[in-house]
């Protein structure tokens, strides 16, 4: 950890916070509301949710800036994880259970569909600002600029064991604030927010940059690569403005990973079909594909992959599907699309052009 950078960064903050106070005040105010919101929440009243408690509840994380209709975000959700009782129960043990922080978010993770590392840190530490830090792709990046070694590239190397460490590595960064001005009340959402405000900007690193060489980061045990990219792709989706959804049956003996999904009046659908391969036998990969195609509604169909196996893809589906038919998206893209997409929402929703659904 760089110390000479952080204690330039709380320097830099606490000028600012002095120079601007009404707009600080109104940030702490707003902050103070929110987590009093968040706290309010016992296992029994959790449990006990209605969809529109949870319309509230889910649409009111800082995570959810990017949706401008955040119901229909919502909505996904639940229809994702077959109704709100498996969310509500997964959240409940995520909050109250006993058990090691790490196990908790690794149990969540792979049980709720829909709700990323960014979310469910985000919940944790309106709960309780004293243990539990945000953990997502800018958190990652400003503990970088800091000097921070071994972090995670992927969402899918974001494990509970990464997250202990990263509450850690907060705590320790609150500490030195605290040495060099900040006062003792400040916690660690308060560190997250000077980070993002002071440090974030500084970093020059493009999202998810295409890897050179082995990659040393840990290994994640919460979700496969797999998974985090069909996630990637069912949001980039829904982000366009489709019908995006999971594990969809298009044709007879062809459920595809993605189906990004457009009503074209009343005249029918537009369906767009991916299918990501990262291990596993290309043939089923290049033969879900061709049956894909037995459904007229599909319009193209795209394999997702690494740059090596797109070729094999390439080779092996010569002779089965029609060379210009086949689409092809590398799995670092998608990434770098995700992640683009998603800033350049919540950018624009930062100019609440038109009112929120709830």
């Amino acid at each position: 950890m760089d110390n000479q950078k952080l204690v330039q960064i709380i320097e830099s903050y606490l000028k600012d916070r002095k120079e601007n106070p009404t707009i600080h005040e109104k940030e702490q105010k707003e902050r103070k509301e929110r987590d009093a919101y968040y706290r309010s929440f016992t296992k029994e009243k959790i449990l006990s949710m209605t969809v529109e408690d949870y319309y509230k509840y889910h649409g009111s994380l800082w995570s959810m800036v990017m949706w401008g209709n955040k119901q229909y975000a919502v909505d996904s959700i639940i229809r994702d994880n077959d109704g709100l009782k498996p969310i509500l129960q997964n959240l409940a043990n995520l909050l109250f259970s006993s058990e090691d922080i790490a196990i908790r978010w690794d149990r969540f993770l792979k049980n709720v569909k829909g709700i990323g590392p960014s979310g469910v840190s985000e919940i944790l530490s309106r709960n309780d600002p004293n243990e539990y830090a945000i953990f997502n792709s800018q958190k990652v990046k400003c503990l970088a600029y800091l000097g921070v070694e071994n972090l995670p590239k992927r969402y899918s190397q974001y494990t509970g064991e990464q997250y202990k460490r990263v509450c850690s590595i907060t705590k320790d960064i609150l500490k030195t604030f605290r040495k060099h001005g900040l006062e003792k009340e400040a916690d660690l959402m308060t560190v997250n927010n000077i980070l993002f405000d002071e440090v974030l900007p500084l970093t020059t690193e493009e999202p998810t940059a295409k890897k050179k060489g082995p990659d040393k980061t840990p290994s994640g045990n919460i979700q496969s690569l797999h998974d985090e990219i069909q996630d990637k792709l069912v949001e980039i989706g829904r982000l366009l403005g489709f019908t995006s959804k999971p594990e969809v049956q298009v044709a007879v003996g062809a459920v595809v990973d993605v189906i990004w999904e457009a009503q074209i009046g009343n005249m029918g659908k537009a369906i767009y079909v991916f299918e990501v391969q990262t291990k596993g036998s290309i043939d089923s990969l290049v033969l879900n594909l061709k049956k894909s195609q037995q459904n007229a509604a599909v319009q193209a169909i795209v394999a997702v992959s690494d740059e090596s196996q797109i070729e094999k893809i390439i080779k092996e589906s010569q002779g089965v599907i029609a060379q210009d038919a086949l689409k092809t998206w590398e799995i670092d893209e998608v990434s770098e699309t995700h992640e683009w997409l998603s800033m350049a929402h919540e950018s624009i929703n930062k100019l609440r052009l038109v009112p929120e659904s709830f």
